[in-house]
């Protein structure tokens, strides 16, 4: 794919965005880990879950900011391809692997008991047939075969948005009060986000093209993986302390306050 010449601004937009996303999937992992102890056990593998997600999404947004910084140089004013390509691939390995585990956070962090694990595979292969059936149509150079291998990824993407809608919808009478709340907002995030991605992708096809089309793609690509990962994952954090809490379960440290307290 030939890369469009781009304005200092242009250039650096994107550049500042995936230096956003490097710093907010840093950020993430190192909370995640560290408040990882202060839930019930029952939701630690969430958490570690959520961890990994961004630490593979931080490993492969330093390889995208490096290939695009490598993909072009400063020539008069302008950056122009530099004769090395951006490989763009690294979004597609990242949510081949981070998609799945997206999913499964939701899933662990509510406990769905009934046919939970059946319903990690559906929705694991649900995701791995969207991203694999969408990467032809984002390579491709016209707007046919792009509209094509986007609308067969469509539909396990809206496959995984039903699936998720109804069963969060059938966890909420099982739900602590505020647990309730939050997950009828972390239903509307899975919607604002994900929606993000199909409006990126069919950026070529609504009138962007050349410049304004690759900013607008790396831009809003970047923006949905901020709010997917990171963002996500603390709604995931919220969940398990406000279950945690309706549990009545304590962190060790805690407990030995309390239990000094009442000595005293």
């Amino acid at each position: 794919m030939d890369l469009p010449v781009l304005t200092p601004g242009q250039f650096d937009l994107v550049s500042n965005g995936f230096s956003l996303a490097i710093a907010a999937m840093g950020a993430g992992f190192i909370y995640f880990v560290l408040v990882r102890g202060q839930v019930a056990p029952a939701y630690r593998m969430a958490l570690t879950v959520s961890a990994l997600v961004v630490a593979i999404a931080f490993y492969h947004y330093i390889r995208i900011f490096e290939s695009w910084a490598a993909a072009y140089v400063l020539e008069g004013g302008m950056y122009v391809a530099s004769g090395k390509p951006f490989n763009d691939a690294y979004r597609y390995v990242d949510w081949l692997l981070t998609v799945p585990l997206l999913l499964t956070e939701a899933v662990l962090v509510l406990r769905l008991k009934k046919g939970s694990g059946g319903m990690i595979a559906r929705l694991s292969i649900a995701a791995v047939l969207m991203i694999v059936t969408g990467y032809p149509g984002e390579v491709a150079t016209d707007t046919a075969t792009r509209l094509i291998w986007g609308t067969i990824s469509t539909i396990p993407f809206l496959y995984i948005l039903y699936v998720l809608w109804v069963e969060l919808g059938r966890s909420l009478p099982a739900q602590p009060e505020k647990v309730r709340v939050l997950v009828r907002n972390l239903r509307l995030l899975l919607l604002a986000t994900w929606g993000v991605y199909p409006i990126a992708y069919l950026a070529p096809v609504f009138g962007f093209d050349g410049a304004g089309a690759a900013v607008a793609l790396q831009t809003g690509y970047t923006i949905a993986d901020v709010l997917a990962k990171p963002f996500f994952g603390a709604m995931i954090v919220w969940i398990a302390f406000e279950k945690t809490r309706a549990d009545g379960w304590q962190p060790a440290d805690a407990r030995g306050s309390a239990a000094g307290a009442a000595a005293d």
